[in-house]
């Protein structure tokens, strides 16, 4: 699955303007056509020119499609994304953001002493793209959980911070106590959490551990549950 809430798909209505036989239909269809092509030709234009690595809105998900992090939708290839980053919804978003980011860096600078730290934390750039794979270790039958989170536009000189938090600490969803959180951290990106078994977690070196890959900027976590009988997998 994509990342946990990521947010709806956006759909235009067809205007249907070359429908009927009424007299003025064959000049909107060109023109309709004319404004196809423009778009044709921006959208190969950006393929040319513009590096998504470095677009802060851009994510490539573990489903292969593609979301824009900024505007929470979703696009079957690179070319479709542009073509959105073109498009009137993306930039209005982005003014908004824009215009929310100078009030808010204007607020920060009225305290003394906070401005840097209290600009970071405004900033954020949406949900990490991450892979969850359930396992069971051969030798012990127990089973297991890996998550590989991709933070590829950290803080420089930061690394992922992880915690665990019960059912009654958290305030999204309804107290169910079978259950319990994993958040995981890191500037700029959203908090994310994954919700697990509200079982014993077997903290043995080798059955828990944590690893954060400076080069690839990926974070990886492991745990192994004690009890081998498990059997509320989360989907």
């Amino acid at each position: 699955g994509r990342s946990k809430g990521a947010g709806g798909m956006g759909f235009s209505e067809a205007d249907g303007a070359d429908r009927g036989g009424k007299t003025g239909s064959g000049r909107m269809s060109s023109e309709s056509q004319q404004n196809q092509d423009r778009r044709e030709r921006l959208r190969k234009l950006a393929l040319e020119t513009v590096d998504l690595n470095k677009d802060p809105y851009f994510m490539r998900n573990h489903l292969g499609t593609y979301e824009c992090k900024l505007c929470l939708t979703i696009h079957s290839n690179e070319g479709n994304y542009l073509a959105h980053t073109q498009g009137k919804r993306h930039q209005t978003n982005i003014a908004r953001r824009s215009a929310r980011d100078a009030y808010e860096a204007q607020q920060a600078s009225a305290v003394p002493g906070h401005v840097a730290k209290a600009a970071r934390k405004t900033v954020k750039i949406g949900r990490p793209g991450y892979r969850v794979t359930k396992q069971r270790d051969p030798a012990t039958g127990q089973r297991s959980l890996l998550f590989l989170i991709d933070y590829p536009e950290i803080d420089e000189g930061l690394q992922p911070r992880h915690r665990f938090m019960s059912a009654y600490e958290q305030k999204v969803e309804p107290v169910d106590r079978k259950f319990q959180y994993i958040l995981v951290a890191a500037e700029p990106y959203e908090t994310i959490a994954f919700k697990v078994p509200n079982r014993e977690i077997d903290t043995a070196a080798d059955k828990f551990f944590t690893n954060w890959d400076r080069e690839s900027l990926t974070f990886t976590l492991q745990l192994h549950f004690k009890d081998k009988r498990l059997d509320a997998m989360p989907p």
